[in-house]
């Protein structure tokens, strides 16, 4: 369904993200990530208490490729 859009003010755009006014057929990323992090590493909050005396990170990926992006071009 058409619209119709005012002024948009873009200050900065990410290296992996998309700006999309109107509209659309389909949006596919063109990058990947992947993170690792160990326990309580996302955490935010004003008082936070954490106890992590074992901890360990599992990195392995036995898989090797996980989903693939060479078609979306």
């Amino acid at each position: 369904m058409p619209a119709i859009v005012g002024v948009a003010q873009v200050i900065t755009l990410g290296s992996s993200s998309v700006f999309h006014i109107g509209d659309v057929y389909k949006i596919m990323p063109l990058s990947t990530a992947k993170t690792f992090s160990g326990a309580g590493s996302f955490n935010t909050g004003e008082s936070l208490l954490l106890h992590n005396n074992i901890s360990s990170t599992n990195t392995a990926d036995s898989d090797v490729i996980d989903q693939g992006i060479a078609l979306n071009a």
